[in-house]
């Protein structure tokens, strides 16, 4: 596909996302960035000229404002990225029924609505392309003791991400899951032996997945640190 214009990043930090919004906007993109806490974005957003919005991804009506801003500052959005999740931790038999339904909630239902907000506003442009990309985690692909909560979540979102990509896919929509298969280092610090991944460079293959031709597009693309043993 071509270069996309207008990003939008949903579940924005100061990790991956602040990583992937410098990059996206050092290439000519326009980029908006959502959280429930829209003030820690301001100095980002200034940095890269971006728009900073207040948006709780699980409520529809939140998730179609942040859409209906964008479009109203710069157009429909080329690019859409999905990156909230919520962890809960414990034993099965001790884990907090309410804190479950919110890692489902954030971690699979809001990545629906995000989903379905950008499929609606991009299918309705065509034949215009654009890219729908979902941040994904180890427990996309297994299940870890006391962890169940965040595995049912991501396990959800990549079953999402797929059946969109074939949905989509005839429809010049590229949809593509991202299995971060590690820890995210903090921006900035260095780490010698490679442990954790570094999130610039988690920004670039999501910029080259973005850029693949059509004719060969990855539905999905697993990371991890070049020291992991499995």
């Amino acid at each position: 596909m071509n270069r996309s214009e207008t990003a939008l990043i949903i579940g924005a930090g100061s990790g991956l996302s602040a990583s992937l919004a410098r990059l996206l906007a050092s290439e000519g993109f326009h980029v908006a960035l959502a959280a429930r806490d829209s003030e820690k974005l301001l100095p980002l957003t200034k940095d890269i000229q971006g728009l900073a919005l207040k948006c709780d991804a699980t409520s529809k009506a939140q998730v179609d404002a942040a859409f209906d801003a964008v479009e109203r500052q710069w157009g429909v959005p080329d690019l859409v990225v999905y990156n909230a999740s919520f962890r809960t931790r414990g034993p099965v038999a001790e884990l907090v029924p309410k804190d479950v339904e919110r890692a489902l909630a954030v971690c699979a239902f809001a990545g629906f609505l995000v989903g379905q907000a950008a499929a609606k506003r991009m299918l309705a442009r065509a034949p215009i392309a654009g890219a729908i990309f979902f941040t994904g985690a180890s427990a996309s692909v297994k299940g870890y003791a006391n962890s169940a909560p965040f595995a049912m979540g991501k396990f959800a979102l990549r079953g999402l991400a797929q059946s969109m990509a074939r949905e989509l896919a005839p429809k010049g929509i590229h949809v593509a899951h991202f299995v971060i298969d590690g820890a995210i280092r903090p921006r900035g610090r260095a780490d010698d032996n490679d442990a954790m991944l570094d999130p610039d460079a988690i920004a670039d293959t999501y910029m080259h997945v973005l850029m693949q031709p059509r004719s060969a597009w990855t539905w999905e693309v697993e990371l991890r640190p070049w020291v992991e043993r499995f």
